[in-house]
Order: C-alpha cells, then sequence, then structure tokens
C-alpha cells in the first residue's frame, strides 16, 4: 500500500495543490461571473425588446410596474432556485460519483445552461437557462470547497479557501466589464446575448482539466481505495509514500471515515458525543448569514440601483458597477493575506460590524437620494464600493415596495450575526479537518465550543510542521477503541476470525 506512486500531469507537493486551486479557482470565477453578468443586461433596450414584461421602467402605471419588478426579481432568482436544487442533488451523486466527477457534470449542465439563456427569444426559455445554470453551479459549489480542503494541508486551507472567494470577486468584477464593454453595441442582441455565452470559456478550462487532478483521499477511503488514497496523500505532500507523515495521515483520515460510515442520515439530528445537529446548524447558519448580508442585493442589482435610485446616466452606472467589482476583487484579497493571521472569527466579527454600519449610511443617502440630493447620492455610491470591501433574492421588489428601507433591514441582518458569531463559532485557523472532530467531541454545549477550540492543543504548526502525532491524541484512541468495538461485536454475531474485518 505504502510504495506507490502517482503523476498528476506531472506535478507533486505544493505545486499540484496549487493545480488544485487553480481548477477550484476557475470554478470559482465561474460562479462570480454568473453571479454579476445578468444585472448589467437588464436594462439594455435589445434585452427589454425581448422580454419587456420583466421591465419595470417600460410603463408608467405604478401597478404594472410593481408586477414587473416582481417579475424582474423571480426571473433573477430563479438562478438561486436552481443552486438550490443542484445542492440538494449533490447530497444524492456526490458520494457515488466523487469529487472531481461531480465537478465535471456540474458544468457540463452549466454549458447546456448558458446556451439556453444566450439563444432565448422567450421569457420561460430565459428562465428555464437560468435554472439549469444554477443546478450545474449548486452542484459544483457544493462539491469544489469540499475537493479543495480535502486537498489541502492545514495550514494553507484557510488561504487556499479565501483565494477561490476572491475568485469569485474576479468573476463579478470580469462580468461587469464584459457587460460595460458589450454595452456600446446595444441595441443589437450581442450586447447580451455574449455575455451570458461567455461563461462558457470557463467551463470548458474546467472540463479540460478536472479528471487529471487528484481525486479527495477521504472520498477514495470512504469508497474503499486506499492504495489511490496513499498515492494521493504522497502526491499532494510531496512526501515518500511509506515515509510516516504520510502514513500518520493516511491512518487518521481512515479513523475518521470508518466512524462517519457507520452513520446514517438521522445522525445528523443527533446531539450525542459527536454533535452532529449542532455542527449542521452551525455550517448552515454560516452559509445563511453569507447569503442575507445584502452583497446579493449589490451584486446582482449595482447597475439598477445606481440608475434608478441615485438617478445616474446607463452608461456611468455600467462604468462605476465595473469599477465597483474591480475595487470588490481588489479588496477580497486582503482576507487570503490576514486570513491565518487574525482566523476567521475575528474577520467575520469585523465584516458583521462593518456592513451593518455601512447599510445604516447607505438608507440613510439613498433616502436623500430620493429628494433629488445629489451630494447623498453620491455618497451612496462611496458605501456601496465600502460595504463590497467589508463583505470581500428578490431585491427589485424590496426597492419597488419600501426603497431605502431595504438597506435597513440588512443593517439589523447584519447586526445580530454579529453577536451569533461571537459565542457560538469557534476558531478553525491551522486546524485539520480531524482536529475539528476532536473538539466537538470535546464541547459539551453549544456555548463551550468557542472556549474549546481555544483550549485544545495544535496538531500542527503555523507551517504544518506536526506538533502531536496523530497515535497520542485523544481522537485516535477514542476511534481505534470504537473500532475494536465494531469488530469484536461482529465477531460475536458472525462468528469465525473470516468475518472480523470491519
Amino acid at each position: 500500500m505504502f510504495g506507490k506512486s502517482g503523476n498528476f500531469l506531472g506535478l507533486r507537493g505544493t505545486r499540484l495543490q496549487i493545480a488544485v486551486g487553480i481548477i477550484a479557482g476557475v470554478d470559482f470565477l465561474l460562479f462570480g461571473y454568473d453571479q454579476g453578468v445578468t444585472g448589467g443586461l437588464l436594462t439594455l433596450e435589445s434585452f427589454e425588446r425581448h422580454f419587456p414584461t420583466i421591465t419595470p421602467s417600460a410603463t408608467s402605471d405604478p401597478a404594472e410596474a410593481s408586477n414587473r419588478a416582481t417579475y424582474q426579481g423571480i426571473t433573477v432568482a430563479s438562478y438561486n432556485l436552481g443552486c438550490f436544487c443542484g445542492a440538494v442533488a449533490c447530497i444524492f451523486v456526490g458520494n457515488p460519483l466523487g469529487r472531481r466527477r461531480t465537478i465535471f457534470l456540474g458544468t457540463c449542465i452549466m454549458v447546456v445552461g448558458a446556451i439556453l439563456q444566450a439563444s432565448s427569444y422567450q421569457l420561460a426559455q430565459f428562465v428555464i437557462g437560468r435554472i439549469v445554470t444554477g443546478v450545474g453551479n449548486g452542484l459544483n459549489t457544493s462539491t469544489v470547497p469540499v475537493w479543495q480542503s480535502e486537498c489541502s494541508r492545514s495550514h494553507r486551507r484557510g488561504q487556499l479557501v479565501m483565494i477561490e472567494g476572491a475568485l469569485i470577486t474576479g468573476g463579478i468584477m470580469i462580468a461587469y466589464w464584459v457587460d460595460f464593454g458589450f454595452y456600446f453595441l446595444d441595441p443589437n442582441d450581442i450586447s447580451w446575448r455574449f455575455p451570458l455565452a461567455f461563461q462558457i470559456v470557463f467551463c470548458f478550462i474546467i472540463l479540460a482539466f478536472v479528471l487529471s487532478l487528484p481525486e479527495s483521499p477521504r472520498w477514495l477511503i470512504f469508497a474503499g481505495r486506499e492504495d489511490e488514497a496513499v498515492n494521493v496523500l504522497g502526491a499532494l505532500n510531496g512526501e515518500a509514500h511509506d515515509s510516516q507523515f504520510v502514513k500518520e495521515e493516511f491512518y487518521a483520515i481512515k479513523d475518521t471515515v470508518l466512524e462517519a460510515s457507520t452513520s446514517s442520515w438521522r445522525d445528523l439530528f443527533t446531539m450525542g458525543e459527536d454533535r452532529h445537529f449542532h455542527r449542521v446548524v452551525l455550517a448552515y447558519v454560516n452559509q445563511m448569514f453569507q447569503q442575507i448580508t445584502g452583497i446579493n442585493l449589490i451584486t446582482y442589482y449595482i447597475p439598477n440601483v445606481i440608475e434608478n435610485e441615485v438617478g445616474l446616466s446607463p452608461f456611468l452606472s455600467k462604468l462605476i458597477a465595473a469599477c465597483n467589482g474591480t475595487e470588490y476583487f481588489l479588496a477580497s484579497w486582503i482576507a487570503v493575506f490576514t486570513i491565518e493571521k487574525f482566523g476567521r472569527r475575528k474577520l467575520m466579527l469585523f465584516g458583521a460590524a462593518t456592513q451593518s454600519i455601512c447599510m445604516i449610511c447607505l438608507a440613510a443617502c439613498d433616502s436623500q437620494a430620493l429628494k433629488g440630493n445629489t451630494a447623498a447620492g453620491y455618497a451612496e455610491v462611496v458605501f456601496l464600493f465600502l460595504f463590497n470591501t467589508c463583505f470581500a433574492g428578490q431585491t427589485p421588489v424590496a426597492f419597488e415596495s419600501i426603497s431605502y428601507q431595504t438597506y435597513i433591514i440588512f443593517a439589523v441582518i447584519n447586526a445580530f450575526i454579529f453577536p451569533v458569531v461571537y459565542y457560538f463559532y469557534p476558531e478553525t485557523a491551522y486546524r485539520s479537518l480531524e482536529e475539528m472532530d476532536a473538539i466537538f467531541v470535546k464541547t459539551k454545549s453549544i456555548f463551550t465550543a468557542v472556549r474549546v477550540a481555544k483550549e485544545e492543543p495544535r496538531r500542527y504548526g503555523k507551517n504544518g510542521e506536526v506538533l502531536i502525532n496523530y497515535d497520542e491524541t485523544d481522537m485516535a484512541h477514542r476511534r481505534r477503541s470504537s473500532v475494536a468495538d465494531a469488530r469484536q461485536h461482529r465477531f460475536e454475531k458472525h462468528g469465525g476470525p473470516e468475518n472480523e474485518d470491519v
């Protein structure tokens, strides 16, 4: 088992991890591009000509404008519905297919969705295209972070994942500039068809390379392909396959996988020693927070907000949106270089507090801008930029109905996030995935996870060096005992040494 070697595009060690990170990053470029591309197309003359029923400004009747704003919100949000369906589908296809093949499938689906959107002449086809694209993206964004995390070292995992986040903003930036460039070709249909079709370029890059890179070692062990898992661990870490480091990593992962393999879906809702439900809630709430901060308001609709709320021209609105996307991309790299130094908790706390302040300022500025105060409108643009720096559903309906008070809602939400993160979210910097298991096993209350994480000794240093061997940890002893008990139980039930392997 510990004597094989592998070849992944001729790369090993750090270079191989970087290659995984690049393909993961391209996927998130694609995700960001998909998020940002539609907002700049909604006000194009050629787009409005094909889809007048989602253009509020095309009618002087307030009731009809409200209806069209609703339809526009549904049209844009249909992508998110597809993302949700894709994420749910990943529950059922993720383990049978593995990480790489799930990403390959999701990307193929996104190609189909992009073609449907770019070739649309009817709103129904456009909505279906957005849903299909969303399904593919849901599969990808549910899988890529897992694949990335399971293929990276603990001291680099946070930084690599933050690079993925930065590349989401990179995709948004590219989308805004592509929209701005093709704005000058309006009213020719290419002004909106090409930006929608351009996402296929990112898809082709992923499809060309993802299957040539290593599969997750955790999934390989889960699938019973242990030789391949050892091969991958050695290649990813640049170590000999029979080295002590690779053996330690292999047994740490295998013990985790063996224990996880005895679990069922019901266990996700239990609060036993492993605190499954506690961990599930933290994960889902964290993802929910990310989506309800108000970032989608800005990402999807900033050209509309600047044009309709601030009152600037279509040209300036799209130019400012593109500049905003560029600033968003540059600001996101701050976290890449600070995530391991300051940790996840501090950055989340900082982001929640400053985002809440920005939303309060946006509400104040927008209320004055609607009264014709030009200076307040310019200040609103400034705070839109600042919110994106701090951040590193159906918004048109909200603005149509409650105007500047939309920002107040997001201000309250962001203020609420701060105490939740402070009291309930443990720090994970420099921790392996297996170490987090140990932390939650020692956590006896939802209020003590933060303290336990502070007190638990670290297995790895800030440069990835081993501080505590896996065999010396409590989790190793606990899992070996658990496996031994399972073997004994099977031996007693079936009898005979040939049946005792678990």
